[in-house]
């Protein structure tokens, strides 16, 4: 199931349960500019700054025309935790299957402290009004990186 979305092309669309309590589909945004950014874990050290940076740059994004969605593996429980104590303002995606990560390509193979096991490689990808894929951030490094993604939206 795995696919590596080139930049130019229309991605899939999708359904997943969202933190609202309502089934999110990604063709329901067509008309705005999509951030999906996929993190490992709600409440850990880096996925909370990303979230946090989403957060703080959530009104820019927003009068750019753009709309932030996260996706983890962790249950809605969760997400409305994650949510509740950072004022989180996006909606988090429960892709606890990971369907929506393999399409992605980004459920890999990850090693941390001498163990391997199969997560989610933080990745963040934008989507044009039209569903196309503009850009792709592989294997991010959390600093600077909300900048960086402000930077495309403004430019696309």
């Amino acid at each position: 199931m795995e696919t590596n979305l080139e930049t130019g092309q229309t991605v899939p669309d999708f359904t997943l349960p969202g933190s609202n309590g309502e089934d999110i589909s990604l063709s329901s945004f067509r008309g705005k500019k999509v951030v999906v950014y996929f993190y490992p874990k709600n409440m850990t050290p880096g996925c909370t700054d990303e979230a946090c940076g989403f957060r703080d740059a959530h009104e820019e994004l927003e009068q750019k025309g753009a709309v932030v969605i996260g996706i983890s593996p962790d249950p809605l429980k969760s997400h409305s935790k994650f949510i509740e104590k950072y004022g989180l303002p996006f909606l988090l995606l429960s892709d606890e299957e990971h369907q929506v990560s393999e399409l992605f390509g980004v459920w890999q193979l990850k090693k941390m402290y001498g163990r391997e096991f199969e997560g989610i490689v933080r990745s963040t990808f934008l989507i044009d009004e039209e569903g196309r894929l503009a850009r792709a951030w592989r294997k991010v490094k959390v600093a600077g990186h909300v900048e960086e993604v402000l930077e495309a939206v403004q430019t696309l």
